[in-house]
């Protein structure tokens, strides 16, 4: 019997594993760097141990410091989460020769799926289907050159070890080959210290539809229904949903079960996710699997009732799997995006700083995994995702009318995320009919308003200054205060803005420039503002950091600068003298 189980990872994934462990009995071990010291993670579990700087090569990348941690409080298990070392066989190879069971599939089957080239023709003797390419052992450039002649156009280059979209080309036509393979090469090499390629014919604006499946090592395999992951940016998922709107039960099936194939061709034990490209006339192809849990296994969870944890930890123990094929059902739908700290006005560049407030929304069929709380700090040490955000519902348009209103009811005041891209792609109607493929953000969102920087209008900025009008004193005070004229200036980010705001009362007026808004304040307290507007009555969210006003409301957010008590030269804006960079990076010569 195992007893004492340490997550080999952080934030979110590492909370949501130790909470189910915690659940069955296992004492937890969490390992953390020193920039994560004080992480939800740490907090939670029964035990942490530190092991080593913030950089990932050095902490989260090193498995004997992971190793000395597990004999140091004598865990009997590992489990690896997502990224980091879950796919190293080597680390799977140590963990069995240190005697301690590692909670994931054999050093053969990540070995062997790790590569894309051999993955393939392993999957073509096992009868799956696969995209027509080639896969030259270390094939040169010439060689390629030539096999793409006889593949035709377009067609995509990959990189054998790679993943996530790095070492990844469309090539639509001969005279752009050379170039892109050289290219595909330096990034494969850079980034998974392996320049292998393959050649693959293109699939035009496919469906990505992966298929969760689980082995045990009895010979048991079984799947747990699809999930739809089209909806990419640059190759990266964006939004998962469970069922898949465009599979229909025959093809369900068809899918499960060449999964399932795959899972007993490599000997797999443990969660796995076997991944299809699937065209527009629902003909399917093998393109890899990711011998671990998905960032997106929740979605599973919902719709099946599984605890994908649970039963990662069932076979881990050597035991069966809990169900059998025909006692997997399906119920309801749900869909899965995740909350990052970036700016989608600005390229997507990763945010960091202090997250003063962060208040998941509460409601029927929702849940947030996540591995921060308010008062942490967004590092550059790590990826910037703060949740995933999951909604469950009856059926698809109920899930999405969910997932929607608990984007735009969670709060978060610091950082700039990407809340309102989400919820707009949530929300458009291509989405909605379930007509998205991997093609759809490309086509479609390359103008959204949610990519392009927000400017607050007059009606925003007089919330503002309804806050800072008010200050910290009590809503009688307000309402017995006298007319005033109050000149406010403010800075948006983009502009610094000069207000004329009235006050009589509890009606406030705001005047900018021609513009003007008028409403009427019935409270402010505790970091609520509520307003009537026009006959209708509203409440904003804000959060005030020294002359920082972070405010939230009508699913929008946005946050200004006080410069009205500053000196004349702050106010005006004549800088600090400081270059600074748009986002984090390290000087490396």
């Amino acid at each position: 019997m195992l007893k004492k189980l340490l997550i080999a990872n952080r934030g979110e994934i590492a909370v949501r594993v130790i909470r189910t462990a915690k659940a069955l009995g296992y004492r937890t071990v969490a390992v953390y760097s020193e920039a994560d010291a004080n992480a939800m993670h740490t907090e939670i579990a029964d035990e942490a141990v530190c092991i080593g700087p913030a950089q990932v090569a050095a902490s989260y990348l090193n498995a004997d410091a992971i190793l000395d941690a597990a004999r140091q409080t004598g865990a009997d298990c590992i489990h690896p989460g997502y990224g980091f070392l879950s796919e190293n066989a080597g680390f799977s190879n140590a963990c069995k020769e240190a005697g301690i069971v590692f909670v994931g599939p054999p050093a053969g089957a990540i070995e062997l799926m790790g590569s894309k080239r051999r993955s393939k023709i392993a999957m073509q003797e096992a009868g799956v289907p696969v995209i027509p390419g080639y896969e030259g052992d270390n094939a040169g450039d010439d060689e390629l050159i030539a096999a793409a002649a006889d593949i035709g156009y377009p067609l995509m280059i990959k990189a054998s070890a790679g993943g996530g979209g790095r070492g990844m080309r469309l090539v639509h036509s001969e005279p752009e080959l050379a170039a892109n393979i050289k290219r595909a090469r330096s990034e494969s090499k850079q980034a998974f210290g392996d320049d292998e390629l393959i050649l693959e014919r293109a699939v035009i604006e496919p469906r990505h539809v992966e298929i969760q499946v689980f082995a045990d090592r009895h010979g048991n395999a079984v799947y747990l229904g699809e999930r739809d992951c089209s909806v990419q940016r640059r190759h990266q998922k964006v939004v998962e949903e469970a069922p898949s709107p465009f599979v229909t039960p025959e093809l369900r099936a068809a899918m499960g079960e060449a999964a399932v194939k795959v899972a007993l061709a490599c000997n797999y034990e443990g969660a796995g996710t076997v991944e299809f490209l699937v065209d527009k006339d629902r003909n399917f192809y093998f393109l890899e699997m990711n011998t671990r849990l998905q960032v997106e296994h929740p979605v599973t969870e919902l719709i099946t009732g599984q605890d994908l944890v649970a039963w990662q930890l069932t076979v881990a123990e050597g035991l069966p799997l809990p169900l059998a094929q025909n006692e997997i059902e399906l119920n309801g739908h749900a869909i899965e995006v995740r909350l990052y700290a970036e700016d989608p006005s600005n390229g997507f560049t990763p945010q960091t700083g202090p997250l003063h407030i962060f208040k998941p929304a509460e409601g029927e069929g929702l849940r947030y995994d996540t591995g921060v709380r308010s008062g942490d700090e967004v590092t550059p040490h790590y990826d910037p995702m703060l949740a995933k955000v999951i909604a469950w519902g009856e059926n698809r348009d109920e899930a999405r009318r969910r997932l929607i209103r608990a984007l735009e009811d969670t709060t978060v005041f610091g950082v700039t995320t990407n809340r309102y891209f989400l919820s707009r792609i949530i929300a458009d109607s291509t989405f909605g009919a379930g007509e998205a493929t991997t093609a759809f953000l490309q086509q479609a969102f390359s103008d959204d308003p949610s990519l392009q920087p927000a400017k607050p209008q007059i009606r925003q900025l007089a919330l503002a200054a309804c806050v800072l009008a008010h200050g910290m004193a009590g809503q009688q005070a307000w309402s017995n205060a006298p007319a005033t004229n109050t000149p406010m200036k403010l800075d948006t980010g983009d502009e610094v803005v000069e207000l004329l705001v009235q006050s009589s009362g509890n009606k406030l007026s705001c005047r900018l420039g021609d513009e003007r808004h008028e409403m009427t304040v019935t409270s402010v307290q505790d970091g609520v503002l509520c307003i009537i507007d026009n006959g209708i009555r509203q409440r904003c969210q804000y959060h005030r950091d020294g002359d920082s006003l972070y405010l939230q409301a009508f699913g929008e957010s946005w946050s200004v600068t006080d410069l009205t008590h500053q000196p004349a030269a702050g106010a005006n804006g004549t800088g600090s003298g400081r270059i600074q960079a748009s986002m984090d990076g390290a000087i490396i010569d």
